[in-house]
């Protein structure tokens, strides 16, 4: 009888059973002068006493603004120091950190906001070309002539007020040092109190997917499921105190606030932000200078580095490890970060945030080809299977959708049982919509999705959410988002587009349009003006065929 695709990580490695706040403070008190943080576009470096008497005093503050355990607490800013701070001090004090894409625009804003309710917002004064006061005084009537703490707004009820990091923000904003001086008013022995009130399955953060129904999904993670696999991530990667990763991905994903910063926390390893966003000479230069032992990047921000004019000028010898994810990657990428990078242990990590987000993970002693022709083995402590349509377990070596089940398994979508339960089924398993196929010795080889998610560089999309987004243009009567091959990000996106009868509208105005609404990476890369779209017999439209037409299309053009 054949093996079924079933696979079981191992079970002897014991899961932490500490909140987020205590298992910080115990990492504080082993390695106390050891280096924590290294903010290098802010010139900021912290030990980790240092990082914990700041973490500590922001945690008082936001106490001091009468933040309860359960309020949401948004954070809306690229990488910085404040971040960190922010996310280590909002689960010492219980709040749910909401973390907000620093892309998001004013309508993906209004809606993260309102389905959140978050109670108190921490916000960067502009990244790249967004004015995040603008959109916020825009959005929030009453903010500029309000006081913070004191604001009423009809329109997010539960919001109290907005904390800027700019040095002198505009009326109404808070600034972040004078909440910092707020922790005056609260003791370290209230602290401590708060602390201990805590469990490690409460709710500690909110992460927004998008959805195929076209609004966003607040996937919602506990302390365990978190701060376990940020744990897990850096077992698996031998992380030590002596080990300093370089971190070029964005905190407010997974993958820089799980992988790296509970990752690093757990193991009393060194945090090193190159830049506020990713920048490959920014990178290289922080690699070489702080004598790093790890980096974390998708393929899109290894190919630039390896491809920087400059980066024959730094010394990254010092390098050994670090996990490539986010998207496949090609062979020849990864021959040359172990040959070109000195990576010799470089990983491929597979997940989704709704899953914390890991649950399959290669080892530093795979094979080249392991590491490129699949996404690894099951993580300790979680069970993964490949499923068909009716539920069945499919044996090992047929294609079939992958479901996860364990301690990293999001508690639900936020305020959306609906989701949350055609997603989780009633035995705990994760339906991840991913089709993949299990070979005999366990790995696990993602062959599509089944819920055409595109992803672009790391960044993940739907289609759907794009299509209701353009349905509001007054010239578009219809449209269908799908995703081609791109080498540099993976995929790049194609909107198919109808237009209503006696309406005009060209790429380059629908492209200007979306970027002044929605993430810059969700802007399509193309345009198709057509009259009809690949339709069954029975009106269904054929996206697989629209795929294959506009492959042909650009490979001829």
């Amino acid at each position: 009888m054949p093996q079924p695709s079933y696979s079981q990580g191992n079970q002897d490695k014991p899961l932490l059973t500490q909140c987020i706040g205590d298992a910080f403070d115990t990492t504080v008190a082993r390695f106390p002068d050891r280096e924590a943080l290294v903010v290098r576009h802010q010139a900021l470096r912290y030990t980790w006493q240092q990082l914990a008497e700041a973490v500590d005093q922001h945690a008082r503050a936001l106490m001091a603004l009468g933040v309860q355990p359960g309020d949401r607490l948004g954070i809306w800013a690229p990488n910085c120091a404040e971040w960190c701070i922010t996310q280590f001090a909002s689960a010492k004090v219980g709040a749910i950190l909401v973390n907000i894409n620093p892309a998001y625009r004013s309508s993906e804003l209004d809606y993260a906001l309102g389905q959140s309710g978050c109670r108190w917002v921490i916000c960067a004064d502009a990244f790249k070309t967004s004015d995040y006061h603008a959109m916020l005084l825009g959005l929030v009537p009453g903010l500029a002539a309000g006081q913070p703490g004191a604001l009423i707004c009809e329109r997010f009820p539960e919001l109290r007020g907005v904390v800027s990091l700019a040095v002198a923000p505009p009326p109404g904003f808070l600034a972040w040092h004078d909440l910092q001086a707020r922790a005056a008013a609260v003791s370290r022995e209230a602290l401590a109190e708060r602390q201990a009130q805590l469990h490690c399955d409460d709710p500690i953060n909110i992460q927004y997917t998008s959805g195929t129904t076209g609004f966003p999904k607040g996937a919602t993670l506990s302390h365990s499921n978190i701060l376990n696999n940020g744990y897990m991530v850096g077992e698996s990667l031998g992380l030590t105190e002596h080990d300093r990763l370089v971190v070029p991905v964005p905190l407010y994903h997974c993958f820089g606030m799980v992988m790296a910063n509970l990752g690093c926390m757990t193991h009393g390893s060194t945090l090193i932000y190159p830049n506020d966003a990713f920048d490959p000479l920014a990178t290289l230069r922080a690699v070489a200078e702080e004598k790093a032992t790890a980096l974390y990047g998708v393929p899109t921000m290894f190919i630039a580095e390896l491809d920087h004019p400059q980066r024959g000028e730094f010394d990254l010898s010092s390098l050994r490890t670090g996990i490539m994810a986010g998207a496949t990657c090609p062979i020849e990428v990864m021959r040359r970060v172990i040959g070109e990078m000195h990576m010799a242990e470089v990983q491929i990590a597979y997940g989704m945030t709704e899953t914390s987000p890991v649950s399959l993970q290669t080892g530093a002693s795979d094979d080249l080809e392991r590491r490129v022709t699949s996404v690894g083995r099951t993580q300790p402590r979680l069970e993964n299977k490949v499923i068909d349509a009716d539920g069945n377990t499919l044996p090992r070596g047929e294609i079939g959708e992958l479901c996860t089940r364990g301690y990293s398994v999001m508690l639900g979508y936020w305020n959306n049982p609906k989701a949350t339960a055609e997603s989780i089924d009633e035995e705990g398993w994760m339906h991840t919509g991913d089709l993949a196929v299990m070979d005999e010795q366990g790995y696990v080889r993602i062959v599509g999705r089944s819920k055409d998610m595109i992803i672009r560089g790391g960044e993940n999309i739907y289609p759907r959410e794009l299509e209701e987004f353009f349905f509001t243009h007054p010239a578009v009567a219809d449209v269908q988002v799908i995703g081609v091959p791109c080498s540099k990000y993976g995929e790049e996106i194609v909107a198919w587009v109808r237009l209503h009868p006696g309406h005009t509208a060209s790429a380059e105005e629908l492209r200007d349009w979306a970027k002044a609404r929605i993430a810059h990476f969700k802007v399509p890369r193309y345009f198709r003006f057509v009259d009809e779209f690949p339709m069954t017999v029975t009106g269904k439209v054929q996206k697989f065929r629209m795929r294959e037409i506009s492959v042909e299309e650009l490979s001829a053009g």
